[in-house]
């Protein structure tokens, strides 16, 4: 379906179960290992090499007490001893260089998958920011991604590393005795039976907790903005938000416990089984013995290699408990990669920007009768699978915030956007900049489908001003060159002037390097809004866009930053959401709307010369708030 038609989805079918451990999700896994696959190469060579390091120590106790001690061989010996002092030297060295490329490899997945999630976050319409928690994103971001790059150098490093281990123990044991040697191994199933079900139990549990994560994360981004705070205490509930908080972190640390006493109970059953493989081994090694059929450093060192085989081959056991584990951490990220964005980016380059500007029956809505953002998602290896693609219109019956919508704007023009609150004035200035698309209809700017442009060509040709203005917790100076990061001073400071924030500005001890605090709060409504008029000067766009609501402002902020947007608007096609008289007046064109509706379009006079909405808005509200 062509973009715009619809928004994205995934659709889950719980009827359709896919294996926890499916070779898709594992391949896909391996994928972000592939990059690093030098740094691998190299922890499979410390791998086999710490595993027959592993081996060594045995077999020198064997050769020491069969061979130097029986025959009294002080230079055997001395070299048995020595060779016993090397070998933890040599597994210590080949430990840190293990440990060395495991860290670059780890680090570096971290860094790719956080980017490849924050750069297609940034690609999402601003439908699917208004319908997701900003929490559970931070949380996907940080936490999920920290956890997917510990399944491939934790989890499955350990997985294979206990593999080579088991493997390298194994031939050593059958050339030297295979009847002890199968002996020892008549015990793996007992390790293998209660896996499966553990697997299942700790998935669940981790996956839960992962949720409970996500929820404290919400609570935190919620209440510890600026906002959030300002809120909870002009309310007084401080203590609401506690409890709140902590019942998110008390079933937490209640999934931890169950996990840690599942894990617990079932490692506990393992180390039974082996203490009772090793028993039997022991015994029937020492009758081998006393019928003089095996020696007793051969005995020895199977003591030495049944330690070192049972911790490997319980952790193998466990690799599938493990596995699952650690691959709810990746699945939770593929979750956010795999979700479409509603926005697809054309390929057509617009420089310069006349701007001109149509709607052609433009219709759209905010809601559909489908789930958005993160709600929508079901991952596959725990609730069944998702199915992506476009809702079609006919399935929402919720309103249209704007309905057959059409009219043209002229290169240079100013143009008033007027009506009653909930009109549809908002969403007009929001589809513009294609922060949304359309449900129908088409917009234009110069001719061209906004759908068939690049994002960096409708954003480097526009320009917003919103009633509520946001700036970064940084300086002023920063916060002006987030439009033009090559901006000179004296560029800053003639934006300034023109928006009639200079004066401020250098009265200030530091000037442009003046933190302005989180989302600008340090600073007034007036100074806030100036900035933003500052900064879009700094753009220097074709097309203008902007709401001049002044109405919590003092009679002097208004007048500066009115005169700032009369400088700004100068040669530029300019839609203004306008609340003021003298915008009104002067604008080339005047849109009027009602529940969605364009019902009027005209001059002032013109407009005036009926007996509509507009001459019905004018009478009720702009003469009383004539210049």
């Amino acid at each position: 379906m062509f973009p715009g038609h619809g928004w994205s989805y995934l659709r889950f079918d719980p009827q359709q179960e896919t294996s926890e451990l499916n070779r898709e999700l594992l391949t896909r896994v391996w994928h972000y290992g592939r990059p690093y696959r030098r740094q691998l190469v190299g922890i499979i060579f410390t791998v086999f090499a710490t595993a027959i390091i592993g081996v060594l120590p045995p077999l020198l106790i064997r050769q020491l007490i069969d061979v130097a001690l029986p025959n009294r061989d002080l230079g055997l010996l001395t070299l048995l001893g020595a060779g016993m002092v090397l070998l933890p030297l040599f597994n210590s060295g080949i430990g840190v260089l293990q440990r060395w490329w495991s860290a670059r490899a780890g680090e570096g997945i971290i860094y790719d998958l956080r980017r490849q999630l924050y750069a297609h976050l940034q690609r999402m319409s601003l439908r699917f920011f208004t319908s997701t928690r900003t929490g559970e994103l931070i949380s996907r971001v940080n936490s999920d991604v920290v956890g997917a790059q510990q399944a491939i150098t934790g989890t499955f490093l350990t997985v294979f590393s206990n593999l080579v281990s088991v493997s390298v123990i194994l031939v050593v044991m059958l050339q030297a005795e295979w009847r002890l040697t199968l002996l020892a191994l008549m015990a793996l199933p007992l390790f293998a039976l209660p896996a499966r079900r553990v697997a299942r139990i700790l998935r669940r549990y981790t996956d839960e907790q992962m949720e409970k994560n996500a929820a404290m994360s919400v609570i935190l981004q919620e209440t510890f903005n600026i906002s959030g705070a300002l809120l909870v205490k002009l309310f007084g509930r401080e203590q609401r938000e506690v409890d709140r908080y902590s019942s998110e972190a008390a079933q937490a640390r209640d999934l931890g416990v169950k996990s840690a006493m599942v894990g617990r109970w079932f490692f506990a059953t393992l180390g039974l089984v082996g203490a009772i493989g090793s028993a039997v081994v022991f015994w029937f090694g020492g009758f081998m013995v006393i019928r003089n059929e095996l020696t007793v450093g051969t005995v020895v060192m199977f003591t030495g290699l049944l330690a070192q085989l049972y911790g490997p081959l319980s952790s193998l056991t466990n690799s599938r408990v493990e596995l699952a584990t650690s691959l709810v951490s990746f699945e939770r990220v593929f979750e956010v990669l795999d979700m479409q964005s509603e926005l697809i980016e054309g390929n057509q380059d617009l420089y310069p920007i006349k701007g001109d500007i149509s709607f052609d029956r433009v219709s759209f809505r905010y809601q559909s009768a489908e789930p958005i953002g993160l709600e929508a998602v079901k991952r596959s290896g725990r609730r069944g699978t998702f199915e992506v693609g476009f809702v079609p219109q006919q399935v929402s019956t919720r309103p249209w915030a704007i309905e057959d919508v059409s009219f043209e704007i002229k290169a240079g023009e100013l143009v008033a956007l007027v009506g009653p609150s909930g009109a549809g004035k908002t969403t007009i200035s929001y589809l513009i900049p294609r922060l949304y698309d359309v449900d129908l209809g088409a917009i234009r700017i110069d001719g061209h489908d906004v759908r068939d442009l690049t994002f960096d060509a409708i954003a480097r040709g526009m320009g917003v001003v919103t009633q509520e203005t946001y700036l970064f917790h940084d300086t002023i100076a920063a916060n002006l060159r987030y439009a033009r990061e090559d901006a000179t001073e004296d560029q800053l400071q003639q934006a300034a002037e023109a928006a009639n924030i200079a004066e401020f500005v250098n009265s200030l001890p530091d000037g442009f390097e003046t933190v302005v605090g989180e989302r600008g709060y340090r600073l007034s409504g007036g100074e806030r809004q100036r900035m933003a008029i500052a900064r879009v000067i700094l753009k220097d766009p074709a097309v203008l866009i902007l709401d001049e609501a002044t109405s919590h402002l003092d009679s002097r902020s208004e007048a500066l930053i009115q005169d700032a947007l009369e400088k700004l608007m100068v040669g530029r096609t300019s839609v203004v959401i306008a609340h003021r008289l003298s915008t009104i007046l002067a604008a080339d064109q005047i849109l009027v709307l009602d529940h969605g509706r364009l019902v009027e379009k005209g001059t002032h006079s013109e407009l005036m010369a009926g007996s509509g909405l507009y001459r019905e808005l004018f009478e009720t509200q702009f003469r009383a708030v004539a210049n």
